[in-house]
């Protein structure tokens, strides 16, 4: 789901250009994509909007860092006949995502806001600035940077020097790596040794890459009481445990969609390469 840096300047000009002024608040807003829904949940009151995707308050799995508390806003799989039954002013959505959607909202004259994804932390500093100028909500919008800025500044203190050599492990054997998250776990006293390891045309990492070349803090992203899937299988691997790393299970759904909340997993972060450092792990 990444996009080029260039292509996210680009989509930041074009929103500006096509919205305007946010002269008259949105009070009826639809959000068509779980990581618009985080936003539009987060900047606007509640009785402003009139629905979110399903995802938001999916629990099987968990994707959403709002799952409980967006709990009774109607959630529904966009279509644009659901849609436009919620008489939206606006709906948001994310760039490039359900086209036939956003052409019958064309058709139909209905309001869109295009949401460029962001690829890093100046990009979500950018989008948020935006989101709050375009929905109205430009105190709640500074609000949201102010929180993550102390956030990241707390793990930034914590972090430990020299950096912690890192793999964050998901399922179907994917490292979360570069981007966003890559700034987080820098920032955080964790060097990532997913973008060093070779991975497959399908972009997972193997499990023996992972034996073979083992880091100091092996990550597994998700709940090791759960194994909803066959994807989950490479996390419980036997051999994982001959891994001479310190070796822990995350939640890290905030790093799921790019925003300023992402900053929580920060703090997750320092306090297990805290955890590593005072292991053999370390080496």
């Amino acid at each position: 789901m990444q996009a080029a840096h260039g292509w996210v300047a680009a989509a930041l000009t074009a929103l500006i250009l096509s919205t305007g002024p946010a002269a008259c608040a949105p009070k009826r807003i639809v959000s068509t994509f779980l990581c618009t829904d985080e936003y539009v949940f987060r900047l606007v009151p509640r009785g402003q909007i009139a629905a979110l995707s399903f995802e938001a308050t999916d629990r099987h799995p968990v994707v959403s860092t709002i799952a409980d508390a967006a709990a009774g806003i109607p959630a529904i799989r966009p279509s644009a006949e659901t849609v436009m039954t919620f008489d939206p002013d606006l709906v948001v959505m994310y760039a490039g995502t359900m086209p036939a959607l956003h052409a019958a909202l064309d058709r139909a004259h209905v309001p869109v806001l295009d949401v460029p994804w962001a690829n890093s932390l100046s990009d979500i500093r950018r989008v948020t600035a935006l989101l709050g100028d375009k929905l109205g909500a430009r105190e709640r919008a500074r609000a949201l940077l102010k929180e993550m800025d102390a956030t990241l500044a707390r793990a930034r203190g914590a972090a430990p020097k020299p950096p912690v050599r890192t793999l964050v492990y998901e399922p179907n054997g994917y490292s979360a790596t570069g981007g966003m998250t890559g700034e987080i776990m820098a920032l955080s006293g964790l060097a990532d040794m997913g973008a060093v390891l070779g991975h497959t045309r399908l972009d997972t990492l193997p499990i023996e890459a992972v034996i073979a070349h083992p880091p100091e803090l092996l990550i597994l992203s998700g709940d090791p009481r759960l194994m909803n899937s066959r994807a989950d299988l490479v996390q419980h691997h036997p051999a994982l445990a001959t891994v001479p790393s310190t070796v822990a299970w995350a939640e890290l759904t905030p790093l799921l969609c790019p925003g300023p909340w992402s900053a929580d997993a920060a703090m997750t972060f320092t306090r297990l390469a805290a955890k590593a450092v005072t292991t053999k792990g370390r080496r």
